[in-house]
């Protein structure tokens, strides 16, 4: 075989030396000569534990390294170069090479330059291959790429290497990584970043597109399963004094919250269009209905209040409820209308015919003397022009008037004027005139932090009227304390947030104006009811939406919710979230449904 040639271990062709040098990771050619600098074998390669300190050198014992480089044809044969040259010791290191004499080479460092070599070239050749393949094997070869040597730096850094690092965890590239220090997973600093991003992960809870639509859901029931709950509680001595079974009220209650439940999810699942088209028929029923309350021998007198009608049995309607509803979808329809065609500028067409429908609706229930009512549905007049943008002195001025007719009202009524000095009342008074209002306050005085108990109420003893209708709220805060009162306050703030939210993000006059109208309502009566137990409004007469006694004022509140329900469910991003949701849920059930198939046995099976 040809002296710069020889065949590769495990057998092929043969190849010359730089075929072979190119297979070493970044090892430089090897000598053409058969001697190996001098020496007649190499040290092997990545052997850990390598006398001598890395660096650009010739084996231990050797001279200098000559200059790198690679020689001519004439050189290689003669061994020497050119006699132009200085020697190595008197040139500087470059590209990175140990400076003349600083050492013996790393074992397995690579041989510089190119000089004669005997006839020991072939062996050499081949465990330099074979430890280039060991060394790339296992990932990493001392003193950077493999068969390549370092620098003094690059050495003092190899040195310093752990010795853990010997076993092949050293990188390719030829550097130890800098030791990181441990991440820190609790402690002061750890708290105070999850403090600082908490804001940051509730707004982004509350930005998601299904948010109002849960809450609106979830602060609906909860009230409603909450309130069934205080029924029961404060009306069973009530329904005891009356000779009644104890669970009568809550019955009935129970019943109404059925039926609700139907209403609600009738209207969450109905299309916008068709709410729009109910629209009219509902106010002309309710109209209907409010005229047919005044018709003597018809309309019932409830605690002053003719507003009643009797249905058959224990059961009875109050219209005026009903009149809410249908001022907030009918209200919504024509202003909705009105807005495509761009009238709503027009201050005349802004008013008429809302106001005046409103109007009709308010002295029909003024003629049954519920004033309580009449402030509801005046507020909802008023939210629903604010939405629709009415201007300031508009506003106004349609404002001082319905101040004016409610002073003029109170004024001309002993009963409102009487309801009027009760505020913030410490004593009955004389004659007992605010008897009501005292002992709603003594109810709550006596709940403290978490209250006295569920069930546990001494005012519903006969010592606090309406205890589960009007005044439900002092029951509660006598038995589940102010965590009780102040959570119910929070399901209803809830529910009002994500009302205006969805008013506020719709593109759709009609849902704008329809679910400012029933956030509205809803807010508005429950500030009113909870304003004077609390002793800060004159008392009203209105019950608690959702949580107080009374299937009339409950049905048409419930559907309200539904309303709001179906709104949150119509924009663009809740409904693609929900179909998605949707599908995940059926395809899940397909399969579970193939899995429980298919995990079936034969029936010969055993």
């Amino acid at each position: 075989m040809p002296r710069d040639r020889f065949t590769a271990p495990g057998g092929g062709e043969e190849r010359p030396p730089g075929a072979i040098r190119r297979q070493v990771d970044g090892a430089d050619r090897l000598p053409p000569s058969g001697r190996a600098n001098g020496a007649d074998r190499l040290p092997p390669l990545g052997r850990a534990g390598a006398p001598g300190v890395p660096g650009r050198g010739r084996t231990p014992g050797e001279g200098p390294a000559p200059e790198r480089g690679r020689p001519s044809r004439s050189e290689a044969a003669s061994g020497t170069r050119g006699a132009d040259r200085p020697p190595a010791s008197q040139r500087p290191a470059s590209g990175g090479g140990r400076p003349a004499g600083a050492g013996a080479a790393p074992e397995g460092g690579r041989r510089s330059g190119r000089e004669p070599a005997g006839a020991g070239e072939a062996p050499a050749a081949g465990r330099v291959y074979r430890a280039a393949a060991r060394e790339r094997r296992a990932g990493w070869a001392p003193g950077g790429a493999a068969g390549r040597g370092t620098s003094a730096a690059d050495g003092a850094r190899q040195a310093a290497r752990p010795a853990g690092a010997a076993a092949g965890a050293r990188p390719r590239g030829g550097q130890v990584p800098a030791a990181r220090a441990p991440r820190l997973t609790g402690g002061r600093g750890s708290a105070r970043r999850g403090a600082a991003r908490l804001p940051k992960q509730l707004r982004d809870a509350w930005d998601r597109p299904l948010t109002a639509y849960y809450v609106i859901v979830g602060a609906g029931l909860l009230i409603t399963v909450l309130g069934l709950v205080m029924v029961y509680s404060a009306s069973m001595i009530q329904a005891l004094r009356y000779g009644l079974p104890s669970t009568y009220y809550f019955r009935k209650q129970l019943m109404a919250v059925a039926i609700g439940s139907v209403l609600l999810y009738g209207a969450a699942r109905m299309p916008i269009r068709l709410h729009r088209a109910l629209a009219y028929p509902l106010l002309i029923g309710a109209v209907f209905l409010m005229c047919l309350v005044q018709v003597p021998g018809i309309g019932q007198t409830v605690n002053g209040n003719t507003n009643w009608l009797s249905i058959g049995g224990p059961f009875q309607l109050q219209p005026s409820e009903f009149g809410k509803l249908a001022l907030v979808m009918w209200g919504a329809d024509l202003l909705a209308r009105k807005n495509e065609k761009k009238l709503l500028t027009q201050w005349k067409h802004l008013l008429v015919p809302l106001v005046p429908v409103a109007v009709l609706l308010l002295g029909l229930i003024m003629l049954g003397g519920d004033m309580g009512t009449t402030m509801v549905l005046t507020a909802v007049l008023f939210g629903m022009l604010w939405l629709a943008g009415a201007p300031t002195r508009l506003f106004t001025g349609v404002l001082a008037a319905a101040g004016a007719l409610a002073a003029l009202f109170v004024l001309t009524s002993p009963n409102r004027m009487g309801r009027l000095h009760c505020i913030a009342a410490t004593s009955p008074g004389a004659n007992d005139q605010c008897w009501q209002a005292v002992h709603g306050i003594y109810a709550l005085a006596s709940g403290g932090w978490f209250g006295t108990g569920l069930g546990a109420s001494v005012e519903k003893w006969g010592e606090l009227p309406e205890p589960h209708t009007d005044f439900i709220f002092a029951v509660t805060g006598e038995e589940l304390g102010l965590a009780g009162t102040l959570s119910v306050l929070a399901l209803f703030a809830a529910l009002g947030y994500a009302g205006i939210r969805v008013a506020g993000r719709t593109e759709d006059p009609f849902v704008r104006f329809a679910a400012g109208g029933v956030t509205t309502w809803i807010t508005v009566q429950a500030v009113i009811n909870v304003g004077a137990v609390l002793g800060l409004l004159p008392i009203a007469g209105v019950p608690l939406p959702l949580f107080s006694y009374g299937g009339s004022a409950l049905l048409p509140t419930m559907y309200a919710v539904g309303l709001l329900v179906s709104f949150a469910r119509s924009e663009p991003a809740a409904r693609a979230a929900l179909a998605t949701r949707e599908h995940a849920s059926l395809a899940g059930a397909v399969r579970r449904t193939m899995r429980r198939r298919t995990g079936r046995r034969p029936s010969g099976e055993r």
